[in-house]
């Protein structure tokens, strides 16, 4: 990624557009298992074609010049300081949550919050065409049940993909200062 044919900017314009709500095909559901049949429904920013790097799997994503000019939620200016950013200081740290979690370098420390849940005022906001929310089959639906005890909202906006906050921000705004009002009274 780091050194994408297309360049840094380039790359990130095709990633972003790609996990985004713009992207018409993100259409996400849950999963049914943790299985290979299952996880190749993912779209390819999650599991890409054999053979394929990440920049190679994105460029084919590439919005055009016209959706660009059109974008919103990410300004070719803001996409600069972003791609001048990631050019100076790299992927890296982004990447390692993924080696944690798929690594179980961590595993025996995890567990000393195996069974524990998370008992102050709760809530979860994400993108309704963000793939995310159900990567890992059933992990959302245990957050809402046993996961946060005191869950005072669940929302899935519409229009917003992986970057919700971004894409819809008067929405998050509303939704935040929501919860923050029932938290104060709960």
């Amino acid at each position: 990624m780091q050194h994408a044919p297309q360049g840094v900017h380039d790359f990130l314009r095709a990633y972003y557009h790609h996990k985004s709500a713009d992207w018409i095909d993100n259409k996400p559901y849950p999963l049914k298992s943790w299985s290979a049949d299952e996880l190749a429904k993912l779209p390819t920013y999650y599991v890409m074609d054999l053979g394929e790097t990440m920049a190679e799997t994105v460029a084919k994503e590439m919005p055009s010049p016209a959706a660009i000019a059109a974008n919103r939620w990410l300004p070719d200016s803001d996409l600069a300081y972003y791609s001048g950013e990631y050019g100076r200081t790299g992927f890296q740290g982004g990447l390692q949550w993924y080696r944690y979690g798929t690594s179980g370098m961590l595993n025996t420390e995890m567990q000393l919050f195996a069974g524990r849940s998370i008992d102050v005022p709760s809530c979860f906001i994400s993108g309704k065409q963000d793939w995310g929310t159900y990567q890992r089959p059933g992990v959302f639906e245990a957050m809402q049940g046993h996961g946060c005890t005191k869950m005072l909202g669940c929302h899935l906006v519409d229009g917003a993909g992986h970057w919700v906050q971004q894409e819809q921000p008067a929405e998050v705004s509303r939704l935040l200062l929501d919860f923050l009002e029932k938290a104060r009274t709960a």
